[in-house]
């Protein structure tokens, strides 16, 4: 007697505080979100290993007691970054969609934040409704390596051509077989991608491999980079490029290049509210 009932909601039970939300039909919710990783081995949940995915839904346990599966709209390799990315899950939050961020945020470490939540259909999901991405891949090139891109570039000292490598860039632009590119690990249905934009740009000593498509295979673009900086140092010809694409062997392309060079850097669904991108 004198102690406040709580309320049930699928089996689940909740303090007081959730009482004013009875009987409320629970909706799904899309993160924006930006990481840094350097300390984390990738987005996907791995056993004894952290993990972005990981960090995210101990973040949302703490929040409504319950756990949550959170889908992400990409599978990162261990040591790349996110400059934007979109994840979802189904909602138990009970928190408005302008303070759930800051909610999430005092879960998270550091190196993981939410910038903002919105309200997305039942039937959304980060990784499937998503139609284009982008990744950044940075390149210190200078005559020393910067020790403040330490973990966010990847150093080459030769000096790189970079005209030379975006000539070979154009060659994949369009749909083909990438199977050249990727890296054995993951099961595909196809390994068929439009490639929309991939361009080499420079500033300085930082050189900038920028590509999107309706979808990336396994190691793809680190594999893409890989091969246009061997083509920047002559060891291939931009025309090799092609030759590489069509042969449809890994073994025929250049190395995979370093994880920490690689940032996801924009993303398109058509949602208002989630598409955009932050530039590195």
């Amino acid at each position: 007697k004198g102690r406040r009932r709580g309320i049930r909601d699928n089996g689940n039970r909740f303090g007081g505080r959730h009482s004013a939300c009875a009987g409320v039909r629970l909706m799904k919710r899309a993160f924006v979100l930006s990481y840094d990783g350097s300390a984390f081995h990738g987005w996907q949940r791995q056993k004894s290993l952290p993990t972005v995915q990981e960090a995210l839904e101990r973040a949302a346990f703490a929040l409504c007691g319950k756990e949550r599966y959170v889908s992400g709209c990409g599978r990162t390799d261990a040591g790349v970054h996110a400059a934007y990315y979109v994840a979802s899950c189904e909602d138990a939050f009970f928190i408005p969609n302008e303070k759930l961020p800051f909610a999430l945020n005092a879960h998270l470490p550091p190196s993981v934040v939410v910038r903002r939540t919105i309200s997305v259909p039942d039937d959304f999901d980060a990784r499937f409704s998503c139609k284009k991405k982008e990744y950044t891949y940075i390149i210190d090139n200078g005559a020393f390596p910067d020790p403040l891109k330490l973990g966010y570039a990847s150093y080459v000292k030769r000096r790189l051509d970079t005209e030379r490598m975006a000539a070979g860039a154009a060659y994949l632009l369009g749909e083909h077989d990438f199977s050249a590119f990727r890296c054995e690990g993951s099961n595909v249905k196809t390994t068929v991608r439009t490639l929309y934009t991939c361009g080499v740009s420079q500033d300085g000593d930082v050189i900038r491999i920028k590509t999107s498509a309706d979808g990336f295979l396994y190691n793809m673009v680190r594999n893409i980079a890989g091969t246009l900086i061997y083509v920047g140092l002559s060891k291939f010809e931009p025309r090799d490029v092609e030759r590489i694409l069509f042969s449809c062997d890994r073994k025929e392309a250049g190395p995979c290049a370093p994880p920490q060079g690689l940032y996801m850097t924009a993303l398109y669904y058509g949602t208002e509210g989630l598409d955009g991108g932050k530039s590195v």
